[in-house]
């Protein structure tokens, strides 16, 4: 899909957001973009080469801020809108009903099928059987009304003032918060009694037990269904007909959201993969370090690979193409980085 724009633009910027070749060679956004201007607030590893970008596929203003130390290594990882589907009360242990979060749905336990056997990058490989315990997921995506609560509190940072300069359209109440950090977005879940949610469980609100390649189902993105090949976010919520299978909004499109985990390139192929765990910082690096040696650049799109350990984000963005929204897609930033395509929802685990 291709819309009205200047034809490219150029920047350089090691680990930044670069187009994916897809869909016959065409230039897909599946990394966030990062403007120019800002380009020297991140490092950049030594050999990073300027990519031309179709600049009607990408957000040419997006910021990019530190908000740790440069080189600040990722941490271990741990294990007002439509109406909703209801879901039943269900027993603690001494048999009295638990309530359910009015602001999140139940995505139940067992197993989905995570990956994808072709397709897509090789990150997404191969498809594998993941079994997960019950957990609580916000319905949509965090507001900036939601983001102002914690912010009033003194809990969490405000956005990135350059994203709100920036971007004067994404600043509704009802639109979803981005310019925040993962530390920024950990806080936020932190202060209200969730967490972040990891990479596993949120392909499996996205996936339930069908392997869909979209949250609604396998149909192609329209914009009844979900945000994307746009230029701006939209209010949560408002695209009823792209809901998840549990009940959640926006699951694809309009922002990315922050995982838990960091980003493992051979996730899929670990002893832990049965439970959707990667490995620690340690490992990653090491698989990195062989992905460059090895210089296999279809692991990370046409991103440089890391050299650092960076975070996972899921989702897509509005200014994504249709097949950058799939369900298997895995993207991963920085864990400081600020942009405007990129926020969070939180996820909760269903008993203490």
């Amino acid at each position: 899909m291709r819309f009205p724009g200047p034809v490219t633009w150029m920047f350089a910027l090691g680990g930044l957001a670069c187009g994916r070749l897809e869909n016959g060679g065409s230039v897909v956004p599946s990394r966030p973009a990062v403007s120019p201007a800002v380009a020297s607030e991140a490092p950049s590893p030594a050999g990073s080469a300027g990519l031309a970008v179709d600049s009607h596929l990408r957000d040419a203003s997006a910021v990019a801020l530190d908000g740790a130390p440069e080189g600040a290594a990722g941490v271990e990882s741990a294990s007002a809108g439509a109406p909703m589907l209801a879901r039943a009360p269900r027993a603690d242990g001494d048999g009295s009903a638990a309530a359910a979060p009015e602001d999140m749905r139940l995505v139940p336990a067992g197993p989905f099928t995570m990956g994808a056997d072709s397709g897509g990058q090789e990150d997404e490989h191969p498809a594998h059987t993941v079994t997960l315990a019950e957990f609580w997921l916000d319905r949509t995506e965090v507001t900036n009304a939601q983001w102002d609560e914690c912010v009033a509190a003194h809990a969490c940072q405000p956005k990135s003032e350059a994203v709100r300069a920036a971007h004067p359209d994404f600043n509704g109440p009802n639109q979803p918060v981005s310019g925040v950090s993962w530390d920024d977005a950990r806080a936020y879940c932190s202060w209200r009694g969730k967490r972040l949610p990891r990479e596993a469980e949120f392909e499996k609100a996205v996936r339930d037990g069908d392997g869909r390649r979209f949250a609604w189902g396998d149909e192609a993105p329209t914009h009844d269904r979900t945000v994307f090949a746009s230029a701006r976010t939209e209010d949560v919520g408002t695209h009823p007909a792209g809901r998840g299978p549990y009940g959640h909004d926006d699951l694809a499109g309009n922002v990315w959201e922050w995982m838990e985990d960091e980003y493992d390139p051979y996730a899929y192929r670990r002893p832990t993969a049965g439970v959707g765990l990667p490995a620690g910082c340690t490992e990653i690096r090491a698989a990195l370090d062989e992905l460059r040696r090895q210089h296999k650049q279809g692991f990370t799109g046409t991103n440089p690979i890391p050299v650092e350990c960076e975070h996972s984000i899921r989702g897509g963005a509005y200014n994504y193409d249709a097949d950058g929204l799939r369900s298997t897609n895995r993207v991963h930033h920085p864990r400081r980085y600020q942009i405007p395509m990129l926020g969070l929802r939180c996820a909760k685990d269903s008993s203490p």
